[in-house]
């Protein structure tokens, strides 16, 4: 602790205010920075010590039924809070590169915990001999004042895409996703979700415009907290959906949701890093070549998101010079038009996929050679399918059985299996029976 900080909380804490008020302003961004530091060191000093107690606890920790709950019942901490430090000190135990950065203030305990949430159950296609240099990797990214979760975040997203493998991320897994409502005693309404990062990337932006501040007529800054005005923003968008009455259309626009990716990542079709051109001469990953889709609000998206987003979407491309500065810009492009839709609804009937009965309105235009690959936007190379079916053709076949479309003789979608399911891989008509 530097000597103004120990200046500056030593005595009662009744005058703290008032020693802070004979400081100048550089003097209390050094007190400021001097706090933080400290809160982390002594952060990691808690979970140190606790972690040590719950491997020789005593009578009180035993009766508290583990050393989490004895330390919220002691301390200002709420149950969950104190589980949480608990449960990050046994986590260290296995990596102790991480536990020493941590216990030193280089990283904060919310990286800490991405980090050994990654460790412990890293992609299915890494290595174990890598996980030393993802390690590296995560720690540089969690270290300094430029550390942030995004940054941490877009790491693990990238080393996932370098060590593909068909396990969806959890930030990507729709089946995880929760919402619920419920009425209080009062009347009142509670709402409470979870949800992917799409979904949350498409809440965002369509409350975007709908949160900002606004000043009186009178110049007067809006006096709303930042959870009113998206209270008031979510009122605002529920009244204009049921004022409008639009539920969507078969040919209609897809959210405005904008993912950022190079063109050259959002070709290429990359297996396991350990047979990737990512590795360098001794076997290493390269950072700068670590790249995936971003979102505008909710930062990183994977590649086969964004592969999958990419099969329907309006496309524009800026050219960037060897800095990432903006050289041109095209306008929008839509890759499916509405009449190209409407003659896919006529052909397909919904979900292409033999056996499927998803309905037109729920399925996605997905292209059969991808775009990104140089696969033209035309009937030959378009096929309805259902959101769940999209997803199943833009898995690796490293991981899973591939199935493959081809348009026949009649020209339409032909299904060929996997050899897992046919190992003649005999080719299935499209389902174009009438769907309910």
């Amino acid at each position: 602790m530097s000597v103004l900080l120990s200046d500056v909380v030593s005595g009662s804490a009744v005058g703290l205010r008032g020693r802070l008020w004979r400081l100048s302003a550089s003097e209390l961004c050094a007190a400021a920075v001097s706090a933080s530091a400290e809160i982390l060191r002594l952060e990691a000093v808690r979970v140190a010590v606790v972690d040590e107690l719950s491997l020789r606890p005593d009578d009180q920790v035993i009766a508290s039924r583990g050393v989490g709950c004895w330390l919220a019942a002691n301390t200002m901490l709420q149950v969950r809070d104190g589980k949480k430090i608990a449960a990050l000190g046994a986590a260290l135990r296995p990596f102790p590169a991480v536990a020493a950065r941590f216990d030193v203030g280089d990283c904060s305990f919310d990286h800490a915990v991405l980090i050994v949430a990654f460790c412990e159950s890293p992609p299915k296609g890494m290595p174990d001999e890598a996980l030393p240099r993802c390690i590296d990797l995560l720690l540089a990214a969690a270290s300094g004042v430029e550390a942030t979760t995004t940054k941490v975040r877009n790491v693990i997203a990238t080393l996932e895409r370098v060590f593909e493998s068909d396990e969806i991320p959890p930030a990507e897994d729709i089946d995880r996703n929760e919402l619920r409502i419920a009425s209080t005693l009062n009347g009142r309404v509670v709402v409470r979700g979870d949800f992917d990062a799409l979904t949350g990337e498409m809440l965002l932006s369509a409350l975007s415009n709908l949160t900002m501040p606004t000043p009186a007529p009178d110049g007067t800054p809006d006096s709303r907290s930042a959870a009113k005005r998206t209270a008031d923003g979510f009122t605002e968008l529920i009244r204009r959906y049921l004022d409008c009455a639009k539920t969507g259309t078969d040919g209609g626009q897809r959210p405005h949701v904008n993912v950022h990716i190079n063109a050259r990542d959002l070709a290429e079709h990359r297996g396991c890093a350990a047979q990737s051109s990512d590795s360098g001469d001794d076997g290493s990953l390269e950072p700068a070549d670590l790249d995936v889709g971003h979102m505008s609000w909710l930062g990183p998206l994977s590649v086969s998101q964004t592969r999958l987003l990419g099969c329907d979407c309006f496309l524009s491309t800026v050219l960037l010079d060897d800095h990432g500065a903006p050289l041109d810009a095209k306008p929008g492009k839509r890759l499916v038009s509405a009449e190209q839709r409407v003659a896919l609804i006529a052909r397909d009937k919904g979900c292409a996929f033999p056996g499927c009965t998803c309905v037109p309105a729920w399925t996605d235009a997905h292209h059969i050679r991808h775009w990104a690959n140089g696969g033209p936007t035309v009937m030959s190379n378009l096929v309805l399918l259902c959101r769940s079916h999209h997803r199943l053709m833009h898995r690796k076949s490293r991981f899973v059985g591939k199935w493959e479309i081809r348009i026949g003789v009649d020209n339409k979608p032909w299904f060929i299996p996997p050899p897992s399911i046919d190992p003649r891989q005999h080719p299935r008509p499209a389902n174009t029976t009438f769907k309910t």
